[in-house]
């Protein structure tokens, strides 16, 4: 119990501290094949290209221990690209939706008239069109783009960003947010559950108190002697508390785990799951609006290749083959300790597209939820680390209990002979 507190005294500190797992972040593109067609009012058909992969460093700082049982910190994230892991190179084209432009439409739709009838000359006059072939390094690391300031003059506070855009610009070298974990100094069952996201008791993204919770632990390990049930986790990136459920027990390089998965339930609608109607407005089940904390823009989160989601959401994209083998998101944990020993979380990210009145540049487009990318960050515990979790957590405990019987075997014949000396 010692050794699994967050305290500068037990083993596990410095594996909380520096994180000694090496992660990779691989990243999926869904290449648009026949964008001429989808603005004249074709189904959408693409093509996943990738991975392109990428070694993630963790590490946290402005570590501070409160009085109250529970320490605050800041956990950065440094990616660094691989390519002798990737299937391409950042420098690679590729077609997909001119974000920018086909966001904004959606985003303006309420919008009086005139306003979308200027910004349409204005993106004639940019030479915008509905689909952009930009490199990977582009889309993921942020472009400049005429269009940024052309939207922030004609709707001012629309989208409150400058300078480059990338869907993954503010990930690489920046924080998650403040956390407020429990030490478990006081209280061991409280280990690593989170008191506080920057500041925050709950977030103010969805409609309803259950869903703006903020339960379970920051993601990265559990409190120690974990049922078969169920285990919590915030995700700053998900803007929400997820719950993942046992799926069975298993080893791990020798070490028991228990396996959890996503339950269908993750994503569905309210009218499927009524838990989630705070997560709405909804569309099919499988994907949830992230909206009101992706500055409104019309993006949604889902399992990739939508697995596990409404057929419907599938069949409008050619393309897409969902399976569980490749699009189900795992965690293996040590159950003894709570701690993570091979896990895989795999998120889609999906832009709602459709033909918007007084923008030219979308007319003739079908509403569609067109997958944008997909990606997994996995992880797994492997070298000296892994050798100590199997010495101690599996090579010790079977040479003791073995030990137990070999004492007590020794004993009965030890015992028998005392009873018969006394007699």
């Amino acid at each position: 119990l010692q050794n699994v507190r967050i305290d500068p005294s037990s083993i596990s500190f410095s594996m909380w501290k520096d994180i000694p797992v090496p992660f990779y972040m691989s990243v999926y593109f869904f290449e648009v094949l026949n964008p001429k067609d989808i603005v004249n009012g074709k189904k959408p058909a693409v093509k996943q290209r990738g991975p392109y992969v990428y070694r993630e460093f963790r590490y946290k700082t402005n570590i501070t221990f409160n009085d109250n049982d529970t320490v605050s910190f800041l956990e950065y994230r440094k990616l660094f690209f691989r390519p002798d892991l990737s299937n391409g190179s950042e420098d690679e084209y590729i077609v997909v939706p001119n974000i920018l432009l086909m966001g904004a439409a959606v985003m303006m739709e309420n919008l009086p008239k005139i306003v979308k009838f200027v910004l349409s000359q204005v993106l004639d006059a940019l030479k915008q069109e509905a689909f952009m072939n930009r490199t990977v390094r582009e889309i993921m690391w942020g472009y400049e783009d005429p269009l940024i300031d052309t939207i922030n003059k004609l709707a001012p506070g629309l989208i409150p960003f400058k300078g480059k855009f990338g869907l993954f610009v503010e990930l690489n070298n920046s924080n998650s947010g403040l956390f407020t974990v429990h030490t478990g100094r006081k209280n061991i069952s409280r280990v690593h559950m989170v008191d506080s996201w920057n500041g925050l008791k709950k977030v103010n993204y969805w409609r309803s108190n259950e869903c703006n919770m903020i339960n379970g632990t920051a993601g990265e390990m559990w409190p120690p002697f974990m049922s078969p049930t169920s285990l919590e986790f915030y995700s700053p990136d998900a803007c929400r508390s997820m719950t993942l459920v046992y799926e069975k027990s298993g080893k791990f390089e020798g070490v028991p785990t228990y396996r959890f998965v996503a339950p269908k339930t993750l994503f569905a609608n309210g009218t499927d799951y009524p838990p989630n109607e705070g997560f709405c407005p909804c569309m099919q089940s499988g994907i949830q609006n992230v909206s009101s904390c992706r500055l409104n823009a019309p993006m949604f989160i889902s399992h990739p290749h939508f697995y596990n989601a409404d057929p419907v959401l599938v069949n409008a994209v050619e393309g897409l083959n969902p399976s569980e083998e490749q699009h189900a998101l795992f965690l293996d944990v040590h159950p003894m300790t709570g701690i993570p020993m091979n896990c895989s979380i795999k998120l889609q990210l999906n832009l709602y597209i459709k033909d918007v009145p007084q923008i030219k540049q979308t007319e003739g487009i079908k509403p569609v939820v067109l997958p944008l990318l997909w990606f997994a960050e996995s992880g797994s515990i492997e070298g000296s680390v892994l050798k100590q979790f199997y010495t101690n957590l599996v090579l010790i405990p079977a040479l003791l209990e073995y030990l137990q019987y070999v004492f007590l075997g020794l004993s009965v014949p030890l015992i028998i002979s005392a009873a018969l000396l006394r007699v």
